[in-house]
């Protein structure tokens, strides 16, 4: 029996932002492209929001229970194909990922904490700009739908 543990293959996405619509991207350490918060659950029965609330917690250091943030489930799924380079992690039989989306607002632009061993620069951009520096599609296509979403509050 092995001892190995295998990485969930659920995560999620986190777009933060401000209401003037700059968007925070972080560096990944292991491939130097930019991304939103991302991160798979811990365990099987953590919630998406937990995993959410958890994550933006872990890469960037922001509280997304604290009064100045809203988290908002934009009930969005994702469901792609785990990069080759990438799959070790995962099972041997698992290959695809299902990515849950959600948006944080934040009152203004915020300092930014970083795991080193997982993000080596933080930066915000204009929305459409911080679309346009991500490597990931559906992390492009989720900033892209900010403006939808930002008029959309429900919790």
């Amino acid at each position: 029996m092995s001892d190995t543990i295998f990485k969930i293959p659920e995560s999620v996405l986190v777009v933060i932002y401000t209401p003037q619509r700059e968007v925070l991207l972080i560096r990944r350490a292991d491939a130097g492209t930019w991304q939103s918060v991302t991160g798979s659950k811990d365990h099987g029965a953590e919630t998406w929001a937990e995993t959410a609330i958890r994550e933006v917690q872990e890469e960037t250091g922001l509280d997304a229970l604290h009064p100045d943030c809203h988290l908002q489930d934009w009930h969005l799924e994702n469901v792609y194909d785990i990069y080759p380079a990438w799959r070790w992690r995962y099972h041997p039989d698992v290959c695809r990922n299902t990515e849950r989306v959600f948006g944080l607002r934040v009152s203004q632009k915020m300092p930014i904490t970083l795991s080193p061993s997982e993000h080596t620069a933080w930066q915000w951009l204009d929305w459409q700009a911080a679309a346009d520096h991500c490597f990931s599609a559906s992390n492009a296509e989720a900033i892209l739908m900010l403006p939808r979403y930002m008029t959309d509050l429900r919790p």
